[in-house]
């Protein structure tokens, strides 16, 4: 049974560093009092244990949990790290320890803090990423599929496999404005890195009409007579619009562009009839 100490673990803020994180605890029988990555500018008066990443480490951890609790478990270890959830390394870490006190079954333990907690946080990054694999609008920018998302959570493990099967034989681009990271794919060939500054390239005449197009589809299809604003803002959420075309007020639609040059000839015509009277 790890003892708890003062100690505060910090480490790099890759996947395998919080595995290490796990073995560090487990090998030298210590609880931490917090586990969190460098670069967090953060006083205290506690020591800090900085925990080097060890990929042979991490893979020890992994395959330890596998092996002698569940597949499941070390699933739900992995995903909570993608989670924004401020203490989710040390959830992580003690629902491993858990999981090696009490087996297969600790991932049904709800009312057990630790378990709750880490359930909620998992629930909460996958319906996310559920929702951006409908919410997700790409734009043709340079010949290459863009999109721009900003997600509470770190989706983008999670919407890879789906956009890469889905678009197998396109280029693009998913990035997370969040957390500086995208998503780069080509036929056959994909990475998640870190993305400090992005900006998307400036939207072509084309590109444009498009919009428009999906934007009048969009209004077309719709029920006027069910229209239900808060029923909407519960099912897409307002966070969601400013990447959404069809949400986005400063592109007109060809029929609102028709309707506004019909008006501007109007008023020229009444113009006219006023100088000519």
């Amino acid at each position: 049974m790890p003892q708890r100490t003062d100690l505060i673990y910090e480490y790099d803020g890759s996947l395998e560093g919080m595995y290490s994180c796990i073995f560090e605890s487990f090998e030298k029988k210590e609880l931490p009092m917090e586990i969190r990555p460098e670069g967090i500018s953060q006083t205290s008066l506690y020591p800090v244990k900085y925990i080097s990443t060890d990929l042979i480490r991490a893979e020890r951890v992994k395959t330890g949990i596998r092996r002698k609790i569940s597949r499941s478990v070390q699933q739900l270890t992995e995903l909570v790290y993608y989670t924004c959830h401020p203490e989710k390394e040390m959830l992580a870490l003690r629902f491993v320890q858990l999981g090696m006190r009490c087996g297969a079954g600790v991932e049904t333990m709800y009312a057990d803090e630790t378990v709750h907690a880490l359930t909620r946080a998992v629930k909460h990054l996958t319906q996310e990423s559920h929702q951006l694999k409908g919410f997700v609008r790409f734009s043709i920018r340079e010949g290459i599929m863009t999109s721009v998302i900003e997600p509470k959570n770190f989706v983008l493990p999670l919407l890879e496999p789906h956009f890469c099967d889905r678009y197998a034989q396109e280029t693009f681009l998913i990035y997370d404005k969040t957390h500086q990271s995208a998503l780069f794919y080509r036929p056959g060939q994909s990475i998640i890195a870190p993305v400090p500054e992005y900006e998307q390239p400036e939207a072509d005449d084309q590109e444009m009409k498009y919009r428009s197009l999906w934007k009048a589809f969009y209004q077309t299809i719709a029920i006027s007579s069910r229209y239900n604003p808060r029923c909407r803002m519960s099912h897409m959420q307002k966070r969601y619009w400013s990447h959404l075309v069809e949400m986005d007020e400063s592109i007109p639609t060809r029929w609102e562009a028709g309707q506004a040059k019909k008006k501007l000839c109007q008023s020229g015509m009444e113009d006219c009839n006023e100088k000519t009277t």
